[in-house]
């Protein structure tokens, strides 16, 4: 099987070697995508104002992360099928496999881009947007609803190249894209002064150079798996594996969501200040979910290669060195977000009050983030097992369902922020429990032959 050098063929080598060199570049992306979310987000607090920054950050990203977060989740799903099969050796069936998915997800994409089109003023009315922001939210949703496709296809992509090995790619092209995306902000709000339509035309921009950019990498590679138009078709047996796997992942994305609003309820009943700092301690740690996340996008590609290959021998090193890795990753972003906690907020706001709470949340959450690092590396095992499905559940109860439990009854009758603070860990050290009782067992061992076999 040839590969390219920036290919890690990872069914060979020290298992930590390789899955940290896989995972930097997946990480540097995420943050990279953090940055620009923040300089996006000061150019237009500062340049557009308070009533556009609403409308880009408010229902408007709501609605972008529930419905398009759903199936950008089951993009990542979905290359497990590509990351099995390649781990095989079966090229030709990756091409397929490949050529399917990115068929199927700019199907998919136009659906919701007519959706979008006809549904942005409706959902957000469904939201209760504010009337002063409507009109601007209704018209940014559009405008980005116009590059669903195109969004929905370049992730398909990126997973598709980290499923062969190649993180590096994907990484170069979001910097381009991120870079891009910034550049035209200036441009369309600064110098054209398009306001919010020019922001969300800069992103959809961004967005469709970031595509082609992946897509001539498939179509140019000079591997083996060097994608063609000829394979851009719909063929049963890959389309329902990737959905197999796929939608779960979709479904505990949008779990995620709906928990979330409904703790949202409980910060919002303690007060401004309470609902200030609670966004705030989301800014200053933001980076450790993106990180942690980009590990756990690591490790399933790692286990779908190797399942693939049949080196089950190396999944169970991937599962010791990857929690080891994660929880030397995750003490030192502890340290580090704690240490730089207070400068940092005091940069972000002059109001003293905010800081102060906002530490103590942080203080409930940080130091107890090693606790999640389980959770995250026995998940990303199982998905790239081919076992998607109980994943989801296990993390539907003990994190999503309890949540929810949790703010209906003991928030309800102990109303402080520490009571709410502690469903957080809580529910992270009960999953915990769960998929670990579950990983022991060991019949997710069995998930990857439903792929592999035809």
């Amino acid at each position: 099987m040839d590969k390219q050098s920036v290919n890690l063929d990872l069914t060979t080598g020290v298992v930590w070697k390789r899955l940290l060199l896989f995972f930097l570049p997946i990480a540097a992306g995420t943050c990279i995508q953090q940055l620009y979310n923040a300089v996006d987000g000061l150019i237009v607090g500062r340049f557009v104002g308070t009533v556009a920054l609403a409308a880009v950050g408010g229902s408007s990203a709501q609605i972008i992360n529930l419905l398009i977060g759903f199936f950008v989740a089951t993009t990542a799903g979905a290359s497990v099928v590509i990351a099995q099969i390649y781990g095989a050796g079966r090229t030709e069936d990756v091409r397929n496999a490949a050529g399917n998915a990115i068929t199927v997800f700019a199907l998919v994409g136009l659906a919701l881009m007519i959706l979008g089109l006809a549904a942005s003023p409706a959902m957000l009315r469904l939201l209760r947007t504010p009337e002063d922001t409507l009109p601007y939210s209704a018209l940014y949703l559009r405008i980005y609803f116009l590059g669903v496709p195109f969004i929905l296809v370049l992730n398909m992509e990126s997973n598709m190249l980290r499923s062969v090995g190649d993180a590096i790619s994907p990484f170069l092209f979001m910097v381009v894209g991120c870079v891009t995306n910034i550049i035209l902000d200036v441009v369309f709000v600064l110098l054209f002064h398009w306001g919010v339509a020019g922001v969300a035309i800069a992103t959809v921009v961004a967005q469709i150079i970031n595509m082609i950019l992946l897509t001539l990498r498939l179509m140019r590679a000079k591997a083996s798996w060097r994608l063609s138009f000829r394979e851009m078709k719909l063929k049963g047996v890959y389309l329902a594996n990737m959905f197999r796997l796929g939608i779960p992942a979709g479904l505990q994305n949008a779990m995620y969501g709906v928990s979330n609003m409904i703790v949202q309820i409980g910060v919002n009943s303690l007060g401004t200040v309470v609902v200030a700092s609670w966004a705030m301690s989301s800014k200053t740690d933001g980076i450790f979910w993106a990180v942690s996340n980009a590990l756990g996008a690591a490790i399933t590609s790692f286990v779908g290669q190797n399942y693939g290959a049949g080196r089950k021998d190396r999944v169970k090193q991937c599962v010791s060195q990857g929690m080891m890795l994660s929880w030397i990753i995750t003490l030192c972003m502890s340290g580090l977000i704690m240490l730089t906690a207070k400068p940092l907020l005091s940069i972000l706001t002059t109001d003293q009050a905010v800081i102060a709470t906002t530490y103590s949340i942080m203080l409930y959450f940080v130091p107890f983030y090693f606790i999640w690092t389980v959770v995250e590396v026995l998940s990303a095992v199982l998905r790239g097992s081919g076992d998607a499905v109980h994943p989801v559940i296990l993390i539907g109860l003990g994190i999503c369902l309890f949540r929810i439990v949790w703010i209906l009854t003991v928030f309800r009758f102990v109303h402080t922020l520490g009571v709410l603070c502690l469903a957080y860990v809580t529910s992270w050290l009960l999953t915990d429990i769960l998929i670990y009782i579950y990983y022991r067992k060991g019949s997710w061992m069995d998930h990857s032959r439903q792929i592999l076999d035809r």
